[in-house]
């Protein structure tokens, strides 16, 4: 779940990208089809992104939950701990399913998006909030129908149909989310969207307006057009160009008492000397993203000529170096830190150790470990050596 200092909220969008685009024609999975330097998810996400805030899961391809990860991260910026990736299932009904089951407790309500309709505007998200929000339990955002419409048996017409009465359904589809989680449970059929499932258990579904750029890049004339619209005006600010800071820091086997590395105690293993408590990790992270922000580095702000980091954990380094660089002008973008040595064994803790950066930092920290079979101070266990990549950039 997210970070218990940034308030939870009470509204999720799940964004439905596991579909294989096979009307696309294009090789890939649909959403992972490039517009332009971006993918059809990616530009989806910052739409969902620009509106307002929600917790975010991605329902995504089995082989493709990395990929929609990095792709969220590189959208959420500071808001990466609201992104939840999960994989699909063999139709879109059972996708939303999935996603369904990542919903955190506290969400009240529950839009679906389809990554397809990758321009549709913040504008239609926050649209549909507000009729939920208001009181009602399903919306739905929709367009009317311009063309004349027949129906038509084969090459064959056999009446015309009234177009007053008639809409063509977009996404997002928002619902209260007891209602959705009861329509998910009793379904018995498959539909072709959301509304139509909740409808068929007797909820009235109600409508707000849609918008002309939320078409479903379905088929290639789609995305063309959809190249076409972003060639001509962009509808998205593009992604300032980030600035890459590289650290590394050593620190010998001798302090007193436990250790502490990559923010987090382990007792019982030799500590490291230091004059705050010797976490190499941690330091590593301090100098990259400095020096990614042309900050200085880590003896500039944490000196041994200031007394109030002597012991000093993780948590205060990683603290002020995000309020130093967001003072500059920057956002944290994200950190890969590679620990090298012989003790402690990461594995098992290696996911508290990236939660612990991650939240301390107020961005997403990758950790990786190695050992360098028994070469150099690493390798005798004098020692631990950590390295560091960070990307910052200008807000």
């Amino acid at each position: 779940m997210s970070d218990p200092l940034v308030p939870v909220p009470h509204t999720a969008v799940i964004v439905v990208a596991a579909g294989s685009g096979q009307r696309l024609g294009a090789g890939v999975p649909k959403a992972f089809v490039g517009l332009d330097t971006h993918t059809v998810l990616r530009h989806a996400l910052e739409g969902v992104f620009a509106a307002p805030a929600a917790q975010v899961v991605i329902v995504a391809p089995s082989d493709r939950v990395g990929d929609a990860l990095t792709e969220a991260r590189a959208v959420a910026g500071e808001r990466h701990d609201l992104v939840t990736v999960v994989a699909g299932g063999l139709s879109r009904q059972e996708s939303v399913a999935a996603g369904l089951q990542a919903v955190w407790p506290d969400v009240e309500r529950v839009l679906v998006h389809d990554a397809a309709r990758a321009l549709t505007p913040p504008e239609v998200f926050a649209r549909v909030i507000d009729a939920l929000t208001d009181g009602k339990d399903a919306v739905l955002p929709v367009l009317p129908v311009v063309d004349t419409v027949k129906r038509v048996s084969g090459d064959r017409v056999r009446e015309p149909i009234d177009r007053s009465e008639l809409a063509a359904a977009q996404t997002p589809q928002g619902f209260r989310r007891t209602i959705l989680d009861a329509a998910y449970a009793a379904a018995s059929a498959e539909h072709t969207d959301d509304a139509a499932l909740v409808q068929s258990t007797g909820t009235p579904v109600w409508t707000v307006p849609g918008d002309e750029r939320s078409f479903k890049i379905t088929t290639p004339g789609d995305l063309d057009r959809a190249r076409a619209l972003l060639a001509v005006a962009p509808v998205r600010r593009t992604a300032p160009v980030p600035r890459v800071g590289v650290g590394t820091d050593v620190h010998a086997v001798g302090g007193s008492g436990d250790l502490w590395l990559a923010g987090l105690h382990w007792p019982g293993e030799p500590s490291l000397h230091g004059h705050s408590d010797g976490d190499a990790v941690a330091h590593a992270i301090v100098d990259a993203v400095l020096a990614a922000a042309g900050l200085g580095d880590i003896g500039t702000h944490f000196g041994t000529d200031q007394p109030q980091y002597a012991g000093a954990h993780a948590e205060a380094f990683l603290g002020r170096t995000r309020e130093l660089v967001e003072a500059a002008g920057f956002s944290i973008g994200n950190v890969s830190v590679q620990v090298q040595a012989r003790r402690p064994r990461f594995a098992a803790r290696r996911a508290e150790a990236e939660h612990a950066l991650s939240a301390a930092l107020g961005a997403p920290v990758a950790v990786s470990a190695t050992t360098t079979d028994g070469l150099g101070y690493t390798g005798t266990g004098d020692g631990v050596a950590a390295f560091a990549v960070a990307l910052v950039y200008s807000v």
